[in-house]
C-alpha cells in the first residue's frame, strides 16, 4: 500500500499514513516526501525553489528518515531523488552565509552530526540503495549519489564535485568515493577543477550506473528499484558490505570476510527458496531472510 511520511516531524515512520505533500497557509511544504510502496521507501527532497539545497532542517529529516528505513523490516530498498529540476546542490549558502559572517562553526558541526551519518547510512544499511538522479548533483548531493549502489541520472542531467569552486576541501565520502570509482588522479582532477559534467561522460567515467531519457526515467527507476526489493535482499546487503570491508583490507582478509557472508547467506531461507525453484524450474519468491 502506497502511504506518505511528512519530514516535518522526525519522529514519523516512513510507512506512516501522513500526507507530506499537503500544504496550507499555517504549514510550510515538507522539505522531505516519503513513501513506502510494496517494499520500496522513495525518498524525494523537496526544496525544488531551492534545487533542493541541504539546509538544517532537510538534513536533520533525511537524516532520521533514512535511520528508520534502515530498521524497517518492510522497506526492502531506498530510492533517495529530488523533486523539481535538481537531485541535489549540496549545502544551502543562503543559511550557511550568515553563520560564516557570525563566526559560527556549523559548518564543521553538520559534517559531523548530519552529513556523515548521512552517507552512512547510504552506503551501509542491509539494503539496496538507488540514486535517481533526476537533475543536477553537486557537492554532497553528488556525494550522497555516489554512496548508493545504483545511480541512474536522466540524460540532461550533470554531476559537479563543486566543492573548491567555494573554496572547499569535500565532504560526504568524496574522498574515499571518488578515487575507487575513478583512480586517484582522476578523482583529484575533479575535485581541484569542478565542472558540470554531462550524463554521457558521468557514465563513461564510472561515475553513474546507467543514463535514460526524460520520458522513460521514472519508469526506468521503478524497474530497478521493484526488483531490487523483490529479491534476495539479505544477500544484497551481505554483497554491499563484502566491497565495502575489501576496499580497505588484503586479499586474505576479504576471503575471510566473504566466508562469514557465505556462511550467513547459506543459511537464509532465500537461499533455500533459490535452491528449490532453481531445481523444480520455477521462479524463486524471496523474503529477504
Amino acid at each position: 500500500m502506497a502511504v506518505a511520511a511528512s519530514a516535518a516531524s522526525p519522529s514519523t515512520d516512513p510507512s506512516a499514513a501522513t500526507d507530506a505533500t499537503r500544504t496550507s497557509d499555517s504549514a510550510p511544504m515538507s522539505p522531505l516526501e516519503v513513501t513506502v510502496s510494496d517494499g520500496v521507501a522513495w525518498v524525494r527532497l523537496n526544496r525544488p525553489d531551492a534545487m533542493n539545497a541541504l539546509d538544517r532542517a532537510l538534513k536533520v529529516a533525511l537524516l532520521d528518515t533514512l535511520r528508520r528505513a534502515a530498521d524497517d523490516p518492510e522497506v526492502r530498498c531506498v530510492v533517495l531523488t529530488g523533486n523539481g529540476r535538481a537531485f541535489c546542490v549540496g549545502q544551502d549558502l543562503k543559511e550557511h552565509v550568515a553563520d560564516l559572517r557570525s563566526g559560527d562553526t556549523t559548518l564543521s558541526t553538520t559534517v559531523v552530526e548530519h552529513y556523515n551519518p548521512i552517507v552512512m547510512l547510504l552506503a551501509t544499511m542491509n539494503k539496496p540503495v538507488v540514486a535517481a538522479i533526476n537533475g543536477v548533483a553537486a557537492g554532497a548531493g553528488l556525494s550522497f549519489a555516489l554512496a548508493c549502489d545504483v545511480r541512474i541520472i536522466v540524460d540532461t542531467a550533470g554531476v559537479n564535485t563543486a566543492f573548491a569552486g567555494i573554496a572547499l576541501s569535500c565532504d560526504s565520502g568524496a574522498s574515499w568515493s571518488l578515487p575507487r570509482l575513478v583512480g586517484p588522479a582522476r578523482a583529484k582532477d575533479l575535485l581541484i577543477f569542478p565542472r558540470t559534467i554531462p550524463a554521457d561522460e558521468a557514465l563513461s567515467l564510472g561515475l553513474v550506473s546507467r543514463v535514460v531519457s526524460a520520458e522513460d526515467f521514472d519508469g526506468a527507476v521503478r524497474e530497478v528499484a521493484t526488483r531490487l526489493a523483490a529479491g534476495p535482499t539479505l544477500a544484497y546487503g551481505s554483497i554491499r558490505r563484502a566491497v565495502a570491508t575489501s576496499a580497505g583490507t588484503d586479499l586474505e582478509s576479504a576471503l575471510a570476510h566473504e566466508g562469514e557472508l557465505m556462511g550467513l547467506t547459506g543459511q537464509s531461507a532465500d537461499h533455500l527458496a533459490a535452491v528449490d525453484a532453481f531445481l523444480a524450474k520455477e521462479k524463486p519468491t524471496f523474503q529477504g531472510r
